[in-house]
């Protein structure tokens, strides 16, 4: 396992893997030598491309649940590289310089000079984070039969000038889901789970959900859904304390996991 994630075990029967990719603001030393922004904007920046606190409510639904889930949490932040983007010309996020290493920022400011390679990073943490997203997947097949990704993300109230989507609905709760690896029990589990928080939409305003590259298209043993919280329901943006909206939602998402389970 790379140093950038974190592993925490769950039950040698559950096959639900709580993903949480985006939750830290830690650069490495040497990676923030390669960003142009001063250390004020970067904070601000920060602020706004980080699911902030979505690591604490993984962890506090995984304490919750009946069967104990996998966690599987990035310690490294986003503007490392994004593990969740495609590596190559696939990624529609390259048309506001946000591919799997970022050289613009939520609001299309310079991040990286343009003429920044991105294979040192994308070699020195995206490829190992994604073997090891799936040996753990290909762990709990073997362990279980199957495999269920609940990716964990956050997102903001207002819309950011990066998204290339952002004009549709907001609602509290958005899953994303895939039209080969989310089925319709899954789908139907989590907008009961959320019920509650008033308004579970789809795909929107971010859409799809994470599946390793190697099971894509390819494995229906593996399962998957993107679930994105509006960020006013559980802290104050942007970058702000978690409020009591917490608890609540991480409550909700162990309902799910125990559904799955």
């Amino acid at each position: 396992m790379p140093d950038s994630v974190a592993l925490w075990p769950g039950a040698a029967d559950s096959p639900v893997i709580l993903h949480v990719p985006h939750s830290s603001r830690v650069i490495p030393a040497a990676v923030r030598g390669d960003i142009v922004l001063d250390d004020q904007a970067l904070v601000r920046e920060l602020d706004h491309i980080t699911d902030a606190h979505t690591a604490q409510l993984a962890a506090t639904a995984a304490a919750l649940a009946a069967t104990r889930p996998w966690q599987f949490v990035n310690r490294l932040s986003r503007l490392v590289i994004d593990p969740e983007r495609f590596p190559d010309e696939r990624e529609e996020m390259l048309a506001v310089g946000m591919g799997a290493v970022y050289t613009r920022t939520t609001h299309r400011d310079l991040l990286r000079d343009k003429d920044f390679d991105p294979v040192l990073l994308l070699d020195s943490y995206f490829r190992p984070y994604a073997r090891a997203m799936t040996d753990v997947v290909a762990d709990r097949l073997l362990a279980t039969g199957r495999a269920v990704i609940i990716d964990v993300h956050s997102y903001p109230t207002e819309r950011l000038p990066y998204e290339l989507h952002g004009d549709g609905d907001r609602p509290s709760i958005c899953l994303g889901v895939d039209d080969f690896h989310t089925p319709a029990e899954l789908k139907a589990y989590a907008a009961e789970a959320f019920a509650e928080f008033g308004g579970v939409g789809i795909n929107s305003p971010f859409a799809g959900t994470y599946v390793p590259l190697d099971c894509y298209g390819i494995d229906p043993r593996v399962s998957a859904l993107m679930v994105e919280i509006r960020r006013d329901t559980y802290m104050t943006e942007p970058g702000g304390p978690p409020g009591p909206g917490l608890e609540p939602l991480a409550d909700a998402l162990a309902t799910l996991v125990d559904k799955l389970s």
